[in-house]
């Protein structure tokens, strides 16, 4: 019944890639069902194709080279192909658009039920009925469209990019001349250009490494320890590696280990590799076809929204045929009864639903942007606003996402040039991911350096980095008589590969005794909150030019590099507010325990103990979820141990998000209820990310958190109002219906009243919210909106009653004759105490008094009543078969009103003191 769609779906289609399957379930599903053998003939066999061409006879067959394209012919080809998005759902054309916001269930009753006014002479009705459908339908599209034009405005703020070769035009006519001329010039070297995933075409040549995202479907021409996540792909739960050349022939693209697949993402290592397809050619774009043709699976907060609507409708199929046998038998007039039962069904429909829970989400991003929080998936507000515990990496988070290089010493702590220098090279030629502990070591030996030590070497191979070793290593000549491997990483795990140390210049077997002391200075170091950061070398032959993780052993420990990584200003008051705000704060990080003890001192985060990831590999879940709940600071993690506590902490009953922004982050992003990351991020944690925040920081964290609220209790308030004034006029409607001799509102008066009341709500999303809603987690229960409609309900139907009684016994409006009074009377109240409970709903204090609702809420619902009001009492009222009412009438309805108002106040103290408000 109701869909997100319109407003998102293709946001995160064009968006994202793996992102679209974040549900494992719905990806699997599709996955079965695209099984390789159901790959496109001709996709497969240009795949395998490709895979099994030469490298330089493919390049040529792609009009590229291993420099790349040049920006011109790159844009020549994209206006040929297209950009390379997946799964992208084109605009609709706005009378396309028009027709999908008339054909909903609620605008097809209401136009049978203006036909069958029309084919009755009932000519007002069917324009009034007319209208109403006009108005819901042109609401609906203006607010749908300025929703996607927002949704693509986001978009454009955040985007994954790619790094490509690119060569400038003297290259491409050098190429050309080279090509037909067999002449050599000389141009200027390609270069490597970061371009937005969605410019890259068949023929661009990218570089890849750690973190990034395989932006298209691509031909491995090199790599060194490339390994590729692939699961979304095959469902192999470890990552793949991957080569120049196949290993083993096959037909299946699949399985063939120089191909890479669009969606996927790489682990570790570096690579280069050519594009071959991009966007809806890709085997990603064969898939996607299939999700863009089928809805999501809800979201909870949308099964939410689905559970009370259904629930409306089923009062109305109920209801509807009860109020037709009552009046058909009470009354004789069978026809009036169905125009009556159907007017009654389309007040208890809630067709402004949509429209409203659409632009309060929409309305909610565009703020949340203004404070620099990008919401990648609409419905996430309301997890936003639900979250009571906060999962966080440290660095750059409670610390300045700067790292200064503090210190550079042997192992027994004296200064040393020769640390700095071997640090300086491992650092400066890997290729892979160049984390903030790099960039400290590169500028603070730029910074005290006159000559670049780099230009006196020359890099032979590298071992890149992965987070079980947590170390990575380079091997480099200076001399042609031997090579050196300078490993740098995690103290324990580069001790693990030691076998000597360097101590005055001699090296010396690494005994239990030095081992010891070399703990006990790296842990005095963690304690003044440094990161401690081992270096070790050895000495290799010059005969080899390939080296692998078992090359590295038998080393030499040479020293430490020492990292001061200094907390923000603002991370202790930030701290503060979340917690004020019912946020929990959980610091998850792979740092060293020492260290981030020492932060979180310094940022007046209490802590409850530390826990070690070693400690919990050796946990069972149920006892991880004791751990999890009762702890704050977890250390030394891997990135599957950060997964396996955000899960443990769901599973105790508590909407999670966890920040981050590295691949290590990704499937704790993955597995929270909102994963929250940064636009620095790398390409798979943006990814994998509901929000992204344009500054890191846990302040504009907080102000997010707060919106998010602001924007669910909104919503909440349309559907609390709807669900119980449409519950109480089922009740007003029976009785009424039960002992009246003739109908006590005709269907035309309670069409135009319902459309009034639901113009009355437009306003909703602008409105202002108490504070003391904005202090605590919001959860959806969609549970408690049905308890809510049953207390709050039948409060209205008692003053629709006393209205009944006013108009039978004071105005004598009781015989068929004087029926237009008496649906006159009723038609004011109905409308004034429906739009009165806009307001009492709205809050928990008193209206009008203690909480006031924003300006364009009350100019609204104003308007509303006195349109109602003018409708009875103007020159138009017999359009509407109504009459001016007697003025004592509304003395007498400002008692009704007011009783309503106290009541009602009652009512809500009552309630929240037994259930809670929200």
């Amino acid at each position: 019944m109701f869909s997100f769609k319109n407003v998102y779906v293709r946001f995160i289609q064009s968006h994202g890639m793996a992102r679209h399957f974040r549900s494992l379930a719905i990806w699997d599903a599709f996955r079965r069902e695209a099984q390789p053998h159901e790959m496109s003939d001709q996709l497969s066999q240009r795949l395998v194709a490709a895979a099994h061409t030469a490298p330089e006879s493919l390049l040529a067959s792609l009009g590229t080279q291993l420099s790349g394209l040049s920006a011109e012919r790159a844009n020549l080809i994209r206006r040929e192909v297209g950009p390379n998005e997946v799964g992208h759902e084109k605009p609709m054309p706005w009378w396309l658009h028009l027709w999908h916001c008339y054909r909903n269930p609620f605008n097809l009753l209401l136009t049978l039920l203006a036909a069958v006014s029309y084919a009755t002479n009932d000519l007002r009705a069917a324009v009034v009925i007319g209208a109403m459908v006009l108005l819901s339908t042109v609401m609906r599209f203006v607010q749908e469209t300025r929703s996607n034009k927002a949704a693509d405005e986001l978009k454009a703020m955040v985007s994954n990019k790619a790094t490509v070769m690119r060569r400038d035009l003297a290259e491409e006519a050098a190429a050309e001349a080279r090509e037909f001329f067999e002449i050599q010039l000389h141009t200027k070297p390609a270069h490597q250009e970061e371009v937005p995933i969605r410019e890259l075409v068949p023929g661009d040549i990218v570089v890849l490494s750690a973190g990034d995202m395989i932006p298209a479907d691509l031909r491995v021409l090199s790599a060194k320890d490339l390994f590729v996540s692939q699961a979304a792909m095959t469902g192999e739960s470890l990552p793949v590696e991957k080569f120049a050349l196949p290993r083993q022939p096959s037909n299946n693209a699949l399985e063939l280990e120089n191909l890479l697949f669009m969606g996927t993402n790489v682990v570790s290592g570096a690579g280069l590799a050519v594009v071959l397809e991009t966007g809806g050619r890709t085997f990603f774009g064969a898939l996607a076809q299939r999700v863009t043709a089928t809805d999501r699976a809800p979201t909870a907060f949308q099964t939410g929204v689905n559970r009370v609507s259904w629930l409306l409708i089923r009062f109305m199929v109920v209801m509807s045929p009860l109020v037709l046998l009552l009046n058909g038998f009470t009354k004789g007039d069978w026809v009036e009864a169905a125009l009556f039962a159907l007017s009654i069904a389309v007040g208890l429909t809630p067709e402004m639903l949509p429209m409203i829970v659409t632009s309060t989400l929409a309305k909610g991003a565009v703020v949340l942007s203004r404070k620099r929080v990008i919401v990648k998936r609409l419905d996430a507000i309301q997890n936003f606003g639900a979250m009571n515990v906060l999962c966080t990496d440290k660095t750059g988070t409670l610390t300045q996402d700067k790292i200064f290089l503090e210190r550079h010493t042997d192992i027994h702590g004296n200064k040393s040039e020769e640390v700095l220098s071997l640090a300086y090279l491992n650092s400066h030629y890997q290729t892979g991911l160049k984390n903030l502990l790099d960039v400290a070591v590169l500028e603070h030996a730029e910074v005290h350096r006159s000559l670049d030590i780099a230009a006196n070497y020359k890099k032979v191979d590298e071992i890149p980095f992965d987070f079980q070793r947590r170390r990575m290593s380079v091997v480099v000549s200076e001399r042609d008589d031997h090579h050196e491997l300078i490993c740098k990483g995690a103290l324990e795990e580069v001790l693990a590969v030691c076998t000597r140390i360097r101590e005055d210049g001699q090296d010396m077997p690494l005994t239990p005794e030095r081992l010891a002391d070399i703990k006990q200075r790296t842990a005095a170091l963690n304690e003044q909150g440094l990161r401690v950061v081992a270096v070790a070398m050895k000495e290799e032959p010059p005969h080899r030019q390939a080296y692998s993780v078992a090359d590295e052993s038998n080393m030499t420990l040479m020293g430490y590099v020492a990292f001061l990584d200094p907390p923000k200003e603002s991370t202790e008051p930030a701290l503060t507010a979340l917690k004020a705000h019912g946020i929990e704060v959980k610091i998850l990080t792979g740092d060293n325990e020492l260290v981030t003890a020492k932060i979180c001192r310094e940022v007046g985060l209490e802590q409850r103990g530390v826990v070690l990831g070693s400690q919990i590999e050796a946990m069972s879940d149920s006892e991880l979820s004791e751990i999890a709940v009762k702890y704050n600071v977890f250390a030394k993690l891997s990135p599957a141990q950060k997964e396996r506590i955000v899960r443990s902490l769901k599973a105790a009953g508590n909407v999670v998000g966890f920040m981050g922004d590295g691949i290590n982050d990704a499937p704790a992003l993955r597995a929270a209820d909102i994963g929250i990351s940064v636009d620095s991020a790398v390409d798979i944690a943006k990814e994998a990310a509901d929000i992204i925040l344009l500054e890191k920081s846990l302040m504009v964290l907080e102000e997010g958190v707060i919106e998010g609220r602001r924007t669910f209790a909104n919503m909440l308030k349309y559907i609390k109002m709807t669900a119980s004034s449409n519950f109480g006029n089922v009740f007003s409607v029976l009785i009424a219906s039960a002992f009246l001799p003739f109908l006590p509102m005709l269907p035309l008066q309670l069409l135009v009243q319902n459309l009034l009341y639901d113009i009355s709500q437009v306003a909703i999303p602008f409105d202002n919210v108490d504070a003391e809603l904005l202090t605590q987690p919001q959860r959806w229960n969609p549970d408690d909106i049905g308890r809510f409609m049953v207390w709050f309900g039948p409060v209205s139907s008692l003053f629709d009653i006393a209205t009944y009684l006013l108009m039978w016994f004071v105005f004598s409006a009781n015989t068929p004759e004087h029926q237009t009074l008496f649906q006159s009377g009723w038609f004011v109240e109905g409308l004034l105490s429906q739009t009165l409970i806009v307001h009492m709903i709205r809050t928990r204090k008193i209206p009008f008094l203690q909480s006031r609702a924003a300006w364009p809420l009350l100019g609204m619902t104003l308007a509303v009543m006195a349109m109602g009001v003018f409708m009875v009492m103007g020159p138009f009222s017999h359009y509407f078969k109504l009459q001016a009412l007697p003025p004592v009438f509304f003395v007498y309805l400002a008692g009704i009103l007011m009783a309503y108002i106290a009541l009602t106040q009652a009512m809500k103290s009552f309630y929240a003191k037994r259930y809670g408000w929200q």
